[in-house]
């Protein structure tokens, strides 16, 4: 499934969203060089995150792979601030894309029940917990992580407990063809995150850090009653109901 919008304006202008999209891009064109091959494995090696080594169990001199058959060397010390670097790092256009969608679609009402600083904090801390979960379930793990999905899961997190009513449409793919489906946000991030429960399971994603999904999102439903702003969240009801939205919460 593919969310190509929602039926959930704003109030305020989301300048973390757009921010954080804008460091997204630029990470990829600066320190990544466009996913060119020695660029990003460059990227990787240095600014990735992989549980092994920051753990310190993976032995000194390990070489672990990264892109198109290149590798990277293990050395002691692993940073910790890779916790932070790989959440905006990606494997790819069509990671780095998807990612700045998903963050369009559901980041910008997110960010308006909070506002802008507690928005960018709630973002970094769910980036957190989804690292932490999926260094909790492979610890000695080797494959690099990298990449916003975390976070960005945490903002899917607090949507659907922020809007569970709000209608989302979305692309669901038959085959070759595309269908255009309007559901709720509790169903259509509700079947995500079913899905991602599935993919852990039986391991059907190789290479996607779906516990780190799990762990974002899960972290963004539940941090999502400390974060959010009564005054604006009071706000934000008063202006919609005045423009005749209906209801956009609980």
């Amino acid at each position: 499934m593919f969310p190509y919008r929602d039926d959930n304006p704003s109030i305020l202008t989301p300048v973390v969203t757009v921010a954080l999209i804008a460091a997204n891009l630029a990470v990829w064109v600066v320190v990544q060089g466009f996913g060119m091959p020695e660029r990003l494995a460059a990227s990787v090696c240095e600014l990735g995150l992989v549980p092994g080594d920051l753990m310190g169990l993976l032995p000194v001199g390990y070489a672990f792979p990264v892109a198109d058959g290149m590798s990277c060397v293990v050395e002691p010390g692993r940073p910790w601030r890779t916790l932070l670097t790989s959440m905006f790092l990606h494997g790819g256009w069509l990671h780095l894309l998807g990612n700045c969608w998903f963050l369009w679609v559901f980041g910008n009402n997110v960010e308006d029940a909070m506002g802008h600083r507690r928005f960018l904090v709630f973002y970094l801390l769910t980036g957190l917990a989804a690292a932490a979960a999926q260094i909790a379930v492979g610890p000695e793990s080797a494959i690099p992580m990298v990449g916003a999905s975390g976070a960005i899961s945490g903002v899917m997190g607090a949507y659907i407990v922020l809007y569970p009513r709000v209608r989302v449409h979305t692309l669901v793919p038959l085959l070759i063809i595309f269908f255009r489906v309007t559901l709720p946000a509790w169903v259509m991030l509700g079947l995500w995150f079913v899905m991602q429960v599935v993919n852990a399971q039986f391991d059907q994603v190789g290479g996607v850090a779906v516990w780190a999904h799990i762990g974002g999102f899960v972290a963004g439903a539940v941090l999502i009653r400390l974060f959010r702003d009564p005054n604006l969240w009071a706000r934000r009801e008063q202006v919609l109901a005045t423009q005749q939205w209906g209801e956009p919460s609980r």
